[in-house]
Protein backbone atom coordinates (compact mmCIF):
# COMPACT_ATOMS: atom_id res chain seq x y z
CA UNK A 1 0.00 0.00 0.00
CA UNK A 2 1.70 3.52 -0.88
CA UNK A 3 1.66 5.86 2.26
CA UNK A 4 -1.50 7.76 0.86
CA UNK A 5 -3.68 4.76 1.21
CA UNK A 6 -2.29 3.97 4.87
CA UNK A 7 -3.63 7.32 5.90
CA UNK A 8 -6.69 6.80 4.16
CA UNK A 9 -7.33 3.55 5.50
CA UNK A 10 -5.84 5.10 9.62
CA UNK A 11 -8.61 7.90 8.74
CA UNK A 12 -11.43 5.93 8.18
CA UNK A 13 -10.20 3.11 10.96
CA UNK A 14 -10.31 6.20 13.23
CA UNK A 15 -13.76 6.81 12.46
CA UNK A 16 -14.48 3.31 13.15
CA UNK A 17 -12.68 3.16 16.53
CA UNK A 18 -14.24 6.69 17.63
CA UNK A 19 -17.26 5.72 17.34
CA UNK A 20 -16.94 2.87 19.43
CA UNK A 21 -15.29 4.85 22.15
CA UNK A 22 -18.16 7.28 22.08
CA UNK A 23 -20.94 4.43 22.31
CA UNK A 24 -19.00 3.39 25.59
CA UNK A 25 -18.44 7.29 26.95
CA UNK A 26 -21.85 8.34 26.23
CA UNK A 27 -24.41 9.02 28.94
CA UNK A 28 -27.06 6.29 29.60
CA UNK A 29 -30.56 8.25 28.39
CA UNK A 30 -32.96 6.63 27.31
CA UNK A 31 -35.25 9.75 25.78
CA UNK A 32 -31.89 11.01 23.55
CA UNK A 33 -31.17 9.40 20.32
CA UNK A 34 -28.06 7.05 19.80
CA UNK A 35 -25.47 8.90 18.00
CA UNK A 36 -26.44 5.98 15.19
CA UNK A 37 -29.80 6.74 15.40
CA UNK A 38 -29.09 10.75 14.92
CA UNK A 39 -27.27 9.99 12.27
CA UNK A 40 -29.49 7.57 9.89
CA UNK A 41 -32.17 10.51 10.43
CA UNK A 42 -29.81 12.43 8.83
CA UNK A 43 -29.23 9.90 6.43
CA UNK A 44 -33.00 9.54 5.66
CA UNK A 45 -32.88 13.15 5.20
CA UNK A 46 -30.70 14.06 2.40
CA UNK A 47 -28.66 15.99 5.35
CA UNK A 48 -24.93 13.82 4.99
CA UNK A 49 -22.79 14.58 1.48
CA UNK A 50 -19.48 12.67 2.28
CA UNK A 51 -16.73 12.69 -0.31
CA UNK A 52 -13.36 12.30 0.68
CA UNK A 53 -12.14 11.91 4.08
CA UNK A 54 -12.87 15.39 5.74
CA UNK A 55 -16.10 15.22 4.92
CA UNK A 56 -16.47 11.99 6.72
CA UNK A 57 -14.59 13.15 9.48
CA UNK A 58 -16.52 16.69 9.44
CA UNK A 59 -20.05 14.59 8.81
CA UNK A 60 -19.14 11.82 11.42
CA UNK A 61 -17.84 12.92 13.96
CA UNK A 62 -16.88 16.97 14.65
CA UNK A 63 -20.53 18.18 13.76
CA UNK A 64 -21.75 15.52 15.99
CA UNK A 65 -19.07 16.64 18.88
CA UNK A 66 -18.18 12.99 19.05
CA UNK A 67 -16.05 12.27 22.32
CA UNK A 68 -12.49 12.16 21.32
CA UNK A 69 -11.00 9.20 23.96
CA UNK A 70 -7.13 10.19 24.46
CA UNK A 71 -6.20 6.28 23.07
CA UNK A 72 -6.53 7.54 19.87
CA UNK A 73 -4.49 10.79 20.43
CA UNK A 74 -1.98 8.52 22.09
CA UNK A 75 -1.89 6.41 18.84
CA UNK A 76 -1.45 9.60 16.46
CA UNK A 77 1.49 11.02 18.32
CA UNK A 78 3.18 7.39 18.18
CA UNK A 79 2.37 6.97 14.34
CA UNK A 80 4.70 8.29 11.28
CA UNK A 81 2.40 10.08 8.48
CA UNK A 82 -0.30 10.56 11.06
CA UNK A 83 -0.24 14.57 9.45
CA UNK A 84 1.11 14.21 6.80
CA UNK A 85 4.14 12.99 5.27
CA UNK A 86 7.09 12.72 8.15
CA UNK A 87 7.86 10.49 10.96
CA UNK A 88 5.58 9.98 14.43
CA UNK A 89 5.85 13.03 17.04
CA UNK A 90 7.10 11.23 20.00
CA UNK A 91 10.32 10.12 17.47
CA UNK A 92 11.63 13.67 18.74
CA UNK A 93 9.40 14.26 21.77
CA UNK A 94 9.31 11.50 24.31
CA UNK A 95 10.48 12.93 27.49
CA UNK A 96 10.05 16.48 29.94
CA UNK A 97 13.90 16.00 30.02
CA UNK A 98 15.08 18.80 27.63
CA UNK A 99 18.62 16.79 27.36
CA UNK A 100 17.30 13.93 25.30
CA UNK A 101 13.61 15.43 24.11
CA UNK A 102 13.45 18.74 21.92
CA UNK A 103 11.68 21.79 24.05
CA UNK A 104 11.61 19.36 26.69
CA UNK A 105 8.64 18.15 25.46
CA UNK A 106 6.78 14.59 25.84
CA UNK A 107 3.90 13.90 23.62
CA UNK A 108 4.08 10.29 24.45
CA UNK A 109 1.75 11.18 27.19
CA UNK A 110 -1.39 12.89 28.42
CA UNK A 111 0.36 14.74 31.11
CA UNK A 112 3.38 15.61 28.51
CA UNK A 113 1.48 16.67 26.30
CA UNK A 114 -0.67 19.25 28.20
CA UNK A 115 2.71 20.68 30.07
CA UNK A 116 4.12 21.50 26.91
CA UNK A 117 7.81 22.56 26.95
CA UNK A 118 9.69 22.31 29.89
CA UNK A 119 12.71 23.92 28.33
CA UNK A 120 13.20 27.51 28.95
CA UNK A 121 11.05 29.50 28.16
CA UNK A 122 8.46 26.38 29.34
CA UNK A 123 5.15 27.39 27.91
CA UNK A 124 2.07 25.11 27.51
CA UNK A 125 1.20 24.44 23.51
CA UNK A 126 -2.39 24.83 23.97
CA UNK A 127 -5.26 25.99 26.17
CA UNK A 128 -7.56 22.76 26.95
CA UNK A 129 -11.14 23.59 26.55
CA UNK A 130 -10.32 26.36 23.62
CA UNK A 131 -9.46 26.25 19.78
CA UNK A 132 -6.18 25.54 19.37
CA UNK A 133 -5.47 26.93 15.89
CA UNK A 134 -3.30 29.90 17.12
CA UNK A 135 -1.83 28.78 19.93
CA UNK A 136 1.85 27.43 19.55
CA UNK A 137 0.55 23.48 18.60
CA UNK A 138 -1.98 24.67 15.90
CA UNK A 139 0.56 26.90 14.31
CA UNK A 140 3.14 24.26 14.08
CA UNK A 141 0.72 21.64 12.57
CA UNK A 142 -0.68 24.36 10.09
CA UNK A 143 1.26 26.75 9.29
CA UNK A 144 4.80 27.43 6.86
CA UNK A 145 7.78 29.05 7.53
CA UNK A 146 8.06 32.20 5.45
CA UNK A 147 9.34 32.79 2.74
CA UNK A 148 7.36 29.57 1.22
CA UNK A 149 10.08 27.17 0.69
CA UNK A 150 12.55 28.02 3.32
CA UNK A 151 14.64 25.07 4.34
CA UNK A 152 13.87 23.60 7.56
CA UNK A 153 17.76 24.19 8.42
CA UNK A 154 18.17 27.72 8.00
CA UNK A 155 18.85 29.27 11.17
CA UNK A 156 16.43 31.27 12.89
CA UNK A 157 18.11 33.55 14.58
CA UNK A 158 19.93 35.49 11.31
CA UNK A 159 20.60 39.04 11.01
CA UNK A 160 17.65 39.73 9.44
CA UNK A 161 15.17 38.29 11.58
CA UNK A 162 17.15 39.89 14.51
CA UNK A 163 15.88 43.26 13.22
CA UNK A 164 12.58 42.87 12.34
CA UNK A 165 11.96 40.71 16.02
CA UNK A 166 14.23 44.20 17.77
CA UNK A 167 12.09 46.46 16.03
CA UNK A 168 8.95 44.89 16.77
CA UNK A 169 10.20 44.82 20.58
CA UNK A 170 11.24 48.56 20.98
CA UNK A 171 7.28 49.14 19.79
CA UNK A 172 7.01 48.60 15.49
CA UNK A 173 7.17 52.46 14.92
CA UNK A 174 6.94 54.24 11.08
CA UNK A 175 10.09 56.10 11.99
CA UNK A 176 13.54 55.93 9.89
CA UNK A 177 14.88 52.79 10.89
CA UNK A 178 11.72 50.86 9.56
CA UNK A 179 12.08 52.92 6.27
CA UNK A 180 15.10 52.33 6.17
CA UNK A 181 15.92 48.63 7.17
CA UNK A 182 13.22 46.46 7.55
CA UNK A 183 10.59 47.82 5.14
CA UNK A 184 13.58 46.75 2.29
CA UNK A 185 13.92 42.92 4.11
CA UNK A 186 9.67 42.18 3.13
CA UNK A 187 10.72 43.58 -0.37
CA UNK A 188 13.91 41.98 -1.32
CA UNK A 189 14.29 38.30 -2.37
CA UNK A 190 16.62 35.87 -0.49
CA UNK A 191 16.83 38.00 2.52
CA UNK A 192 15.52 35.15 4.75
CA UNK A 193 16.61 32.19 3.01
CA UNK A 194 18.50 31.07 0.13
CA UNK A 195 16.66 31.06 -3.15
CA UNK A 196 13.10 32.49 -1.54
CA UNK A 197 11.25 34.98 -2.98
CA UNK A 198 10.50 38.87 -1.27
CA UNK A 199 7.38 38.47 1.35
CA UNK A 200 6.29 41.10 -1.47
CA UNK A 201 6.17 38.70 -3.97
CA UNK A 202 3.37 36.82 -2.55
CA UNK A 203 1.84 39.89 0.08
CA UNK A 204 1.93 43.05 -2.42
CA UNK A 205 -1.91 44.62 -1.60
CA UNK A 206 -4.80 43.99 0.49
CA UNK A 207 -7.10 42.15 -2.20
CA UNK A 208 -7.04 38.20 -2.71
CA UNK A 209 -5.82 37.57 -5.08
CA UNK A 210 -3.54 38.54 -6.37
CA UNK A 211 -2.31 38.75 -2.49
CA UNK A 212 -2.23 35.90 -0.42
CA UNK A 213 -4.73 36.61 2.73
CA UNK A 214 -4.55 40.07 1.72
CA UNK A 215 -1.65 41.17 3.57
CA UNK A 216 0.25 43.74 2.12
CA UNK A 217 4.15 44.04 3.18
CA UNK A 218 4.84 46.68 0.92
CA UNK A 219 4.18 49.65 3.01
CA UNK A 220 3.90 50.18 7.21
CA UNK A 221 -0.27 51.28 6.56
CA UNK A 222 -0.72 47.69 4.84
CA UNK A 223 1.83 45.51 7.60
CA UNK A 224 0.41 46.93 10.30
CA UNK A 225 -3.61 46.91 8.77
CA UNK A 226 -2.99 42.77 8.61
CA UNK A 227 -4.38 39.95 6.99
CA UNK A 228 -7.98 39.47 5.70
CA UNK A 229 -9.10 42.93 5.86
CA UNK A 230 -11.86 42.52 3.06
CA UNK A 231 -12.85 39.11 4.15
CA UNK A 232 -12.89 39.66 7.74
CA UNK A 233 -13.27 43.47 7.49
CA UNK A 234 -10.94 46.45 8.70
CA UNK A 235 -11.82 46.28 12.13
CA UNK A 236 -11.61 42.71 12.43
CA UNK A 237 -8.25 42.40 10.18
CA UNK A 238 -5.68 39.43 11.27
CA UNK A 239 -2.98 42.02 12.88
CA UNK A 240 0.52 40.44 11.58
CA UNK A 241 2.42 43.07 14.46
CA UNK A 242 1.31 43.43 17.93
CA UNK A 243 4.32 46.22 19.05
CA UNK A 244 6.62 45.41 21.63
CA UNK A 245 5.29 41.34 21.78
CA UNK A 246 7.48 39.62 18.71
CA UNK A 247 6.40 36.07 19.75
CA UNK A 248 2.78 37.02 19.51
CA UNK A 249 3.46 38.84 15.97
CA UNK A 250 2.37 36.67 12.98
CA UNK A 251 5.19 38.17 10.60
CA UNK A 252 7.87 36.99 13.61
CA UNK A 253 5.95 33.10 13.96
CA UNK A 254 5.89 32.48 10.21
CA UNK A 255 9.51 33.71 10.20
CA UNK A 256 10.85 31.39 12.70
CA UNK A 257 8.69 28.35 13.44
CA UNK A 258 8.95 25.33 11.27
CA UNK A 259 5.81 23.15 10.26
CA UNK A 260 5.60 19.64 12.38
CA UNK A 261 6.37 16.95 10.96
CA UNK A 262 9.80 18.01 10.03
CA UNK A 263 10.53 18.63 6.71
CA UNK A 264 6.69 18.53 5.27
CA UNK A 265 6.36 19.81 2.03
CA UNK A 266 4.56 23.18 2.48
CA UNK A 267 1.27 21.85 0.20
CA UNK A 268 0.55 18.95 1.96
CA UNK A 269 -3.09 19.70 3.72
CA UNK A 270 -2.46 21.92 6.60
CA UNK A 271 -6.49 20.87 7.30
CA UNK A 272 -5.51 17.17 7.78
CA UNK A 273 -8.85 15.27 9.46
CA UNK A 274 -6.45 14.05 11.75
CA UNK A 275 -5.49 17.33 13.09
CA UNK A 276 -9.30 17.99 13.42
CA UNK A 277 -9.65 15.34 15.47
CA UNK A 278 -6.27 16.04 17.46
CA UNK A 279 -7.94 19.76 17.95
CA UNK A 280 -11.43 18.25 18.55
CA UNK A 281 -9.92 16.77 21.59
CA UNK A 282 -8.51 19.83 22.81
CA UNK A 283 -12.00 21.93 22.54
CA UNK A 284 -13.38 19.05 24.44
CA UNK A 285 -11.08 20.04 27.16
CA UNK A 286 -8.12 17.45 26.12
CA UNK A 287 -9.26 14.27 28.90
CA UNK A 288 -6.81 12.14 29.78
CA UNK A 289 -9.41 8.80 29.23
Amino acid sequence: MTKRSLAKAAVWASIAAIALSAAAMADDDDKKKSVNEQYLEDLRQGKIHIEGDHAAVTELILNRNIPIPYSYIAQLMASPNAFGDGPACIVCHSSADPAVSYRGLDLSTCDGIKEGSTEAPARPIFVAGEDPKREILGRRMRNNRMPLGVSFNVDHSTDAIKSVEAWITAGAANDDNFQNNILPLFNTANVFGEDTPSCAECHMSNEEPPSFHELDVTSYEGIMLGADSVAKGVDNATKVIIPGHPELSGVFQHLTEDRMPPGIDPSEDRDHPNSQILFAWIKQGAQCR
